[in-house]
């Protein structure tokens, strides 16, 4: 498809049949929308009791990057993700308390206070990251009536029990329950849960609407057929799901660690509901950040946020560059060097595009010498959002002979479309107040030799501490191709 640019006319751009990975498949299939022409889309969102980490947003930079291509591709998109501010336990088989609640209580704060500070932070985050803004972001707590009747049809289609913990649902009632995760019911181990619930009848079962306990008021509650209560983490997603995007829809996406329990009772529960199959045309899901061979994972301390890049002098932006190298359903190796390189790789990206865009101004591209890279830019992301590939062409333009400054820039424009970065409105990195070595002193120099042999040597601790004491003097390392000099802090 071709796309409509702000000037009114037609472009040269031609994305591709998408392609995209089913989870529930297990294969890379080819995208048809259930509509002509539009394409909506899902994603799970924070639970709001603590601070969104890097891995966390790693699951909204897909559906980003998943949008921009089907707009370039000429769809119109819906994209919904949501906010969990109640029912999310500590325990994912259902017992525990609710994260927001015990935030609240740890912290001597209001239910209210714990929500908007952290859905302000991954807001925020979102932004500093360069995702576009969702069309929908529903509320847990703004649903309950469309919740408590999904509940209700459930129960009048056979599918829920009531013991004295709450509702939960009879997963014996819907035989496919273990094809989505590809589960073996009979090894609890495997599915990753225990049976936490005594008078659960399978240990599978998952609760859709959890009762308070008698004599006992929780911070948030609500009345219900069955008492009450507070709704179950899993029925939350169903029916904001249905209620933005309608009974089918196209795409729902998500970290991988919820294939094995909440997607599949997503899936359970809403085919069971209303009566449809497949729910989702295509499950999208993304592998982890790995510390250490660890996932990052606020259980295990891994609190690395946007901000913690930023108080090392990397630009948010670096971390969707970082993501971008590796294909999304790749466990990728994170570590705060590795994005500070990415960092560098994207000022350079940068400075190539707005030299190329000043240099244009007043000229138009021609479409012939672009074709062969734009074409191969375009194959790469629509072949399930091959990002390795893409950059790989990205980073070819400079060097790709026989262009002029209006080819390269309308190229990097192009790109951009879905690689985030806001190159049309970008400042040159490289144009800053750059000091040649014979113009600065001596100490400052002899800092900045000792960084790079640090760096050379892989003592990044040395090579940040380095770095930290020339931050103080007033300047700031620039790392190109050639070697590194130093420019005056701003």
């Amino acid at each position: 498809m071709g796309w409509i640019g702000q000037d009114g006319g037609v472009s040269e751009t031609v994305v591709p049949p998408i392609r995209l990975y089913d989870t529930r498949r297990r294969e890379v299939v080819d995208f048809q929308p259930l509509v002509e022409g539009q394409v909506g889309i899902y994603t799970c969102g924070p639970t709001v009791y603590g601070p969104q980490h890097l891995g966390n947003m790693r699951s909204q930079l897909l559906p980003d990057l998943l949008r921009r291509v089907l707009v370039a591709a000429g769809y119109r998109v819906t994209f919904v993700t949501n906010i969990t501010d109640v029912g999310h336990l500590t325990d994912d088989a259902d017992a525990g308390d609710d994260k927001v609640e015990s935030a609240a209580q740890r912290e001597g704060r209001s239910v209210e206070e714990i929500i908007a500070h952290w859905t302000n932070q991954w807001a925020t985050d979102r932004r500093r990251l360069g995702c576009l803004e969702p069309d929908v972001v529903p509320r847990a707590t703004e649903h309950i009536a469309e919740q408590i009747a999904m509940i209700a049809t459930l129960e009048a289609r056979g599918h829920t029990y009531v013991i004295d913990d709450g509702v939960y649902f009879d997963v014996s009632t819907f035989p496919r329950y273990a094809e989505f995760a590809h589960l073996n019911l009979d090894d609890l181990v495997a599915t990753g849960r225990v049976e936490n619930v005594t008078d659960k009848r399978h240990p599978a079962d998952f609760a859709l609407w959890k009762l308070s306990p008698a004599g006992t008021r929780r911070l948030q509650e609500w009345d219900s057929p069955w008492g009450r209560g507070f709704p179950g983490w899993h029925i939350e997603c169903s029916a904001m799901s249905v209620k933005h995007l309608g009974e089918r829809f196209d795409i729902h996406t998500g970290g991988i660690d919820h294939v094995r329990v909440h997607h599949t009772n997503e899936v359970a529960q809403t085919e069971c509901a209303l009566d449809v199959h497949p729910w989702v045309s295509v499950w999208m899901h993304n592998e982890f950040l790995d510390i250490g061979g660890e996932k990052i994972s606020k259980s295990k301390g891994h609190v690395v946020v946007v901000d913690t890049l930023v108080e090392a002098g990397i630009s948010p932006l670096a971390f969707r560059y970082f993501f971008l190298q590796a294909h999304y359903r790749q466990q990728q190796a994170f570590t705060v060097e590795l994005v500070r390189s990415a960092d560098t790789a994207l000022r350079r990206l940068i400075h190539h595009a707005v030299v190329a865009r000043d240099e244009a101004a007043g000229t138009d591209p021609d479409p012939q010498r672009t074709a062969s890279l734009r074409g191969a830019f375009w194959e790469a992301m629509a072949d399930d959002l091959n990002t390795p590939r893409a950059l790989a062409v990205v980073s070819s333009v400079v060097r790709e002979p026989g262009l002029s400054a209006a080819d390269r820039w309308s190229l990097y424009a192009d790109f951009d479309r879905a690689l985030g970065f806001g190159l049309a409105d970008a400042s040159d990195p490289e144009a800053a107040d750059v000091v040649g070595l014979d113009e600065i002193p001596a100490e400052m120099a002899d800092l900045l030799a000792r960084r790079d042999e640090a760096r050379r040597a892989r003592d990044f601790v040395t090579a940040d501490a380095l770095r930290d004491q020339l931050a103080e003097a007033g300047f700031e390392i620039v790392d190109t191709p050639d070697g590194s000099s130093l420019r005056r802090s701003q």
